[in-house]
């Protein structure tokens, strides 16, 4: 069976940062120790590392220096202080027809990658879906690169973010994604990672089945059952929660309305508050936003892919929101789609995809339709 690690066991220190807004950069506000690097759902103690104050960005509710864990610990408790119990499973999507009318200009697509992959991965993407949708794409990644500067221009986001691939690091990119789509004004706000292909004409279709001031978090759970994680909501307390969430690896879409709820524990850094809070991924804290804090369901969707199913399975890739690619146990993890590339061509089957939903692109071999 496919596992999803979340981390290791290892001695780490915690940067926290928070964006100023006018500048976008990121200043360190705290720093943390930490005894583990958990899995996700786990929870470790953790103690201040420094006396360093309190950086002024963040948001008045937060502690001054020298106050401790107790106001710490206050401050969650307010935040927490009217969520609404959670309960069931995730809704299931059952369009009955268009609620809104949506254009591409109406979604913020933001592209999770990473230094190290803008060759590997990233460039892929370029020549095929994001090539389509370029106006609508952000790509956040951790360093500059003055060769992707050029080809996107501004919509290339350097958040500075560390290139570790651990919870500090996901969840202060995603941090900023969210930052960025509230700023945005669009309508919906969409996040992928740098091996999904998104097909925007069937998530524009599926996102159209609802209303954006509605309160709609959409995509794919990785678990066959909710999350359990532990929250403090006093300095002495331990509190369990169990909610769903949508792996960030299929990708998932959150309505602005939501999006606004979510602002007391996600803008302006305080996103990795609250991940550092319950000790969880990015994704996994905004599926606690949601679902245990908001009490809004997430909509499970069976559009959403990611490389921790078994993609040969996926059939009607036409209508798929989302596909991915990856590899088990030294075999290749992709979709069975036959088009004008061999497997040593075209390795992810992203091309070939695109050449039989784009047949008009330029470097397509020939008319290719599904």
């Amino acid at each position: 069976p496919l596992k999803e690690t979340r981390g290791t066991a290892v001695i780490y220190v915690l940067q926290w940062r928070c964006c100023n807004p006018e500048t976008s950069a990121l200043r360190n506000f705290l720093t943390l120790k930490a005894s583990t690097q958990p899995r996700c759902g786990n929870l470790c103690g953790y103690q201040k590392a420094s006396s360093a104050p309190w950086d002024l960005a963040v948001p008045e509710e937060l502690p001054a220096a020298g106050t401790g864990g107790k106001v710490f610990s206050a401050y969650f408790s307010k935040l927490t202080r009217e969520r609404r119990a959670v309960s069931g499973p995730p809704r299931s999507s059952d369009p009955t027809g268009p609620v809104e009318h949506l254009s591409p200009a109406d979604l913020f697509i933001a592209v999770k990658t990473t230094g190290r992959y803008h060759r590997q991965r990233l460039e892929l993407l370029l020549d095929t879906w994001i090539s389509r949708n370029m106006p609508q794409t952000y790509v956040f990644t951790d360093g500059e690169d003055e060769k992707l500067r050029k080809r996107i221009g501004a919509h290339l986001i350097n958040t500075n973010c560390s290139q570790a691939h651990n919870r500090q690091a996901l969840s202060c990119k995603m941090s900023l994604e969210y930052d960025a789509f509230i700023s945005s004004g669009k309508k919906w706000f969409c996040h992928v990672d740098d091996d999904n292909y998104l097909n925007t004409g069937s998530l524009l279709k599926l996102l159209s089945q609802y209303s954006h001031t509605q309160d709609v978090y959409i995509g794919r759970p990785s678990l066959e059952r909710p999350i359990e994680a532990t929250e403090r909501p006093g300095t002495d307390e331990m509190k369990q929660v169990r909610f769903w969430f949508a792996t960030g690896g299929a990708g998932f879409c959150l309505s602005r309305g939501l999006s606004l709820k979510m602002k007391p524990w996600a803008s302006d850094g305080t996103f990795m508050t609250t991940a550092e809070h319950i000790r969880l991924p990015d994704d996994c804290t905004v599926g606690y936003i949601v679902e245990a804090l908001l009490g809004v369901s997430l909509i499970r969707s069976g559009l959403f892919h990611s490389h921790l199913e078994n993609l040969g399975l996926v059939s009607d890739i036409h209508n798929q929101v989302t596909l991915s690619y990856g590899t088990v146990d030294n075999s290749r993890n992709i979709v069975n789609v036959k088009g004008p590339f061999s497997i040593e061509e075209d390795p992810t089957r992203f091309r070939s995809v695109h050449c039989l939903l784009y047949p008009d692109t330029p470097w397509c071999p020939g008319p290719w339709r599904l």
